[in-house]
């Protein structure tokens, strides 16, 4: 049976708060309150303008943690070519953190972070060592990221690489507390591939490397979850993971961050805010504490820091007209997540060799993933009613809860149909002339 959702209001155990760590004790306390804090994916090369983002974010009429989005150089670990980039004033998408001397980034920090405004470095590395150095260095303590959601979407490198990498960056975080710091760890998971992933699979992967964490040292933790395609299949999947988290991971600190649609996006104005409303809704209503906005020009282009915060005070807006409310009726989420995490924890009591063994075995199996040690036997359709579902479930172990809603083959026209669902359905009804520019 489906567990009871932890008291509204709550992000996670909370009657012993943990001390230290910026970002932890800022978010402890918004979740406490009830308070929905509203973050953007924001990230530039030059220290200026990352500085005047950052203050930016922190001026809006929201309440608002700060943001340093790397740069793909750094990403995928090729620091000499970030470094080059940045020398020559080329463009890069993202902050180069590794790249940057120490004192450029606390200088660029100094007088903008702070207790009532932490920043999060977010980066989407398979081997995250030298960016948790970096960001340590820095005398920042909060990150994302894990061992599956880093390693499956980006690239090629082995997952039993990204485990071992992870399993490292996790306990190099944990040091922290030796220092009176608790460093903070928010799991991607419920990203993976930004779309066309079914709720349970999304709950069940951030559930897991929640507790990869908790077995490698760290306490304040944050699991994820991407908007989808149908509000209610949304709200009973944040619901879900709530429930899970409670059961699994009962002497962390905890919260939920909703994301704002990962995948393509409205190209109208008003249908791309629009879609970020209903986010900042979907999260007030689950009782999720935090969530990570996207902006009016995703279709088109790097955002401005204006852009930024328009879709930062427009869900702080959308947000503040709802309540939470009851979980929805059951069709099955829950019931189909847990099938997955107690298959996965029946394979090893180590949670980086049961990932592994889980992937080997297709127990954990994520559709249209092209990784090499992704078993790709899974499918999923988006429903007349635009639910998420499965169309082939290959060897995840659902047991009497595996229901696959399609048995017709996907074709070409059927995936673009899927991809393009959410944006075709938000520009319908916006004003066709007002594309983002």
């Amino acid at each position: 049976m489906p567990s009871a959702d932890p008291a509204p209001g709550s992000a996670g155990p909370l009657t012993d708060p943990l001390p230290g760590g910026a970002f932890h004790r800022f978010m402890a306390e918004a979740a406490h309150n009830g308070t929905l804090v509203v973050q953007p994916r924001m990230g530039f090369a030059d220290p200026a303008r990352m500085r005047a983002g950052l203050l930016a974010t922190r001026g809006a009429a929201a309440t608002t943690v700060g943001t340093l989005t790397l740069d793909s150089f750094t990403r995928v670990g090729d620091y000499a070519a970030a470094a080059r980039a940045a020398a020559q004033g080329h463009q890069l998408n993202g902050y180069p953190l590794v790249s940057m001397p120490v004192a450029t980034t606390t200088g660029m920090l100094d007088g903008v972070r702070g207790e009532d405004f932490p920043v999060q470095v977010r980066h989407g590395s398979a081997q995250p060592g030298r960016i948790v150095e970096a960001l340590v260095e820095a005398g920042l303590d909060a990150t994302e990221g894990g061992p599956v959601s880093y390693c499956l979407p980006y690239g090629r490198i082995p997952l039993a690489t990204s485990v071992q990498a992870w399993g490292e960056t996790c306990r190099r975080l944990a040091e922290l507390r030796a220092t009176g710091v608790e460093p903070h760890l928010e799991s991607f998971g419920g990203c993976m591939l930004g779309q066309l992933c079914p709720p349970s699979l999304l709950v069940a992967i951030s559930v897991l490397e929640g507790m990869f964490f908790r077995q490698h040292g760290l306490r304040s933790i944050s699991l994820s979850y991407a908007q989808q395609t149908s509000a209610a299949q949304d709200a009973e999947a944040v619901h879900a993971l709530r429930a899970l988290a409670a059961d699994h991971l009962p002497d962390t600190s905890w919260h939920v961050v909703v994301y704002a649609y990962m995948g393509v996006y409205p190209e109208t104005r008003s249908g791309a805010l629009a879609l970020v409303a209903d986010a900042a809704r979907l999260a007030v209503r689950t009782g999720a504490a935090r969530l990570i906005v996207k902006t009016a020009a995703e279709s088109a282009r790097i955002p401005s820091i204006a852009e930024n915060v328009t879709a930062l005070e427009t869900a702080t807006t959308a947000g503040r007209s709802e309540r939470r409310t009851a979980p929805p009726s059951s069709t099955g989420i829950e019931e189909e997540a847990r099938a997955l995490v107690e298959a996965v924890l029946g394979l090893h009591d180590d949670l980086g060799q049961a990932l592994i063994r889980a992937f080997a075995r297709g127990y954990l199996d994520v559709p249209f993933c092209l990784h090499p040690d992704n078993a790709g036997r899974t499918r999923s359709v988006i429903s007349e009613q635009g639910r998420l579902e499965w169309s082939r479930t290959g060897s995840l172990p659902l047991g009497p809860t595996a229901t696959a809603h399609s048995t017709h083959p996907l074709t070409s026209s059927g995936l673009m149909y899927a991809l393009h669902h959410v944006k075709t359905r938000y520009d319908a009804s916006a004003d066709p002339l007002a594309r983002a520019s």
